[in-house]
């Protein structure tokens, strides 16, 4: 034996904070334990290092703990030898941290000591001892995990208040909540107003004024919250609670089915699938984003509105705040078309290509159909001044565009790091006004251009024909039988053959807008056609 020094680390944790602050505590009492141990084990040259590894208030079931992170790190620093522990579960409660911190110290050549369990990792009995153990405290900690959600489950069902912040117009008193009388008439009155103006953020507005502020995630967690009508809710499902509602039942009702309207027309509208979401700004450099409008009739108007406009500040509101959305995006359509046309502005992109490689792109770009898609992709973003618009271009994406045209393919989407120049064009326009005095944009003339989607054609015609059998006294289950497809299927092509003579004279002759697709033409419910168009 040599007289080499053991450098022992004592390692304490408690699982709650409760205690902690008495002049004697449970780390105190462990590590009290932990040196008497080393100085019993003097013989064999063990030494207690000077500092302490103590995590208070800290669970055994995981590794997160500040004092268990600074041990490990020391023994990869070759700083320690063994770690003391009075019990095992002390270090952990995990079979699985356990066979993590057992490998850190195998790596490093140290060991760890439970003095009141006489184990020791150096050997396999020790290991396969404490793997048992282990096992059994980690079912001791889930059973007890288990006994507690079955505890507020069963309690919830009762309809107790199990703990938490009470809802505003609460305050809680001997685990129980109570109507708050100051402010009961507050979420009395955003119910109201909910119901009065439809609108979430009209709401937050309104409630800015009157001197409070809630944000609009808040309000909507407010309006869905049960508990104002007196129930408890457990994973979903709502019980009678012991509290008083301070919202009437019809009033709550009213609320959400104003929400689930609202629901229904959201789903109908995407702002993220706007062409220029995200990339588009007023002469101030403000954001436009996609929003609507509902008008007379349940007509949908859309827009891209400024965030000045939106955030009330009408200090930064530039000379164009609102335009017309498929206006707009109509125009930039146009504007690809003529882009894509322009011999002299493609050239400067396919110099670098071989002679019949630049011919190949020239005779193919006419037909190629370029997608909202791909449009989105090439933009980067575009500026709308008092009499010009400007569009900004990724010039590797134009490039790799115009190679998938070469190559008969569909383009890549390049990574960000990739995009590294860009080129910006600039476009005269004026504001005009229809009708009802909505704002468009307005350029020169351009053809629609053509986009010739074959397998549509080819669909709608199918649609037709299948139409024509069913006069003639066929059924959708024949029809399917002999096209070899599911019944559903026929159906839903069906519907085509109701489809506005519009629509279906602009997919033959390739005018369609460029987001027409099978699935949109699909998701069409009603049957009056000016609403189809």
């Amino acid at each position: 034996m040599s007289d080499k020094k053991i450098r022992c680390a004592i390692y304490t944790r408690k699982s709650t904070e409760e205690g902690l602050e008495q002049e004697f505590n449970s780390l105190q009492a462990q590590r009290e334990a932990c040196e008497a141990y080393i100085k019993s084990q003097k013989h064999e040259h063990w030494q207690l290092l000077p500092t302490e590894y103590d995590d208070g208030g800290y669970s055994g079931g995981n590794m997160e703990r500040p004092a268990l992170k600074k041990l490990l790190l020391d023994v990869q620093n070759g700083l320690i030898d063994i770690i003391v522990v009075y019990k095992i579960d002390r270090l952990t409660r995990s079979l699985m941290d356990f066979s993590k911190i057992v490998e850190v110290l195998d790596k490093h050549n140290a060991s760890f000591v439970s003095i009141t369990q006489h184990f020791n990792t150096t050997t396999s009995m020790g290991r396969l001892t404490l793997n048992m153990l282990l096992s059994f405290a980690q079912f001791e900690r889930e059973v007890t995990g288990e006994r507690i959600r079955d505890k507020i489950s069963a309690s919830k069902k009762k309809g107790m208040w199990m703990g938490g912040k009470p809802p505003l117009g609460y305050y809680r008193k001997d685990k129980k909540i109570y109507p708050d009388e100051e402010k009961v008439g507050l979420v009395n009155n955003i119910f109201k107003k909910y119901v009065e103006l439809k609108s979430t953020t009209l709401v937050k507005d309104w409630l800015k004024e009157q001197g409070q502020k809630i944000s609009v995630g808040n309000l909507n967690c407010i309006l869905r919250n049960k508990a104002y009508i007196g129930m408890v809710g457990h994973k979903g499902t709502w019980y009678q609670g012991e509290h008083q509602g301070i919202i009437s039942q019809e009033l709550f009702e009213q609320v959400q089915t104003v929400m689930a309207d609202n629901r229904i027309n959201r789903q109908h509208y995407d702002p993220s699938k706007s062409l220029l979401s995200g990339k588009l700004y007023d002469d101030k450099d403000n954001a436009m984003s996609p929003s609507w409008s509902t008008g007379s009739g349940g007509k949908k108007y859309r827009y891209y509105v400024s965030q000045a406009i939106i955030h009330k500040e009408p200090g930064k509101v530039g000379k164009i705040s609102k335009v017309s959305l498929p206006k707009l995006e109509q125009f930039i359509d146009n504007w690809f078309s003529v882009f894509l046309k322009d011999k002299t502005k493609i050239y400067s992109y396919i110099q670098q290509f071989g002679v019949s490689k630049q011919k190949e792109i020239i005779k193919r770009l006419p037909s190629y159909p370029i997608t909202r898609d791909v449009e989105k992709e090439l933009i980067k973003r575009v500026k709308l001044n008092p009499s010009k618009i400007a569009v900004t271009l990724y010039q590797e994406q134009i490039t790799e565009l115009l190679n998938a045209i070469c190559e008969n393919r569909e383009m890549h989407r390049l990574k960000p790091e990739e995009l590294k120049q860009e080129n910006t064009y600039t476009e005269p326009y004026h504001i005009g006004t229809i009708a009802n005095g909505e704002k468009i944009i307005v350029g020169h003339f351009v053809e629609p251009r053509k986009r010739p989607n074959t397998e549509l054609i080819k669909i709608l015609n199918q649609s037709y024909t299948w139409h024509q059998d069913i006069l003639d006294g066929k059924t959708t289950q024949e029809i399917a039988n002999r096209e070899k497809v599911c019944v559903q299927y026929v159906r839903r092509i069906l519907n085509l053959s109701f489809l506005s003579p519009k629509i279906v004279r602009a997919v033959l002759n390739g005018t369609q807008p460029a987001d027409c697709t099978l699935k949109k033409l699909l998701s069409i419910k009603t049957s009056n056609w000016q609403e189809q168009e």
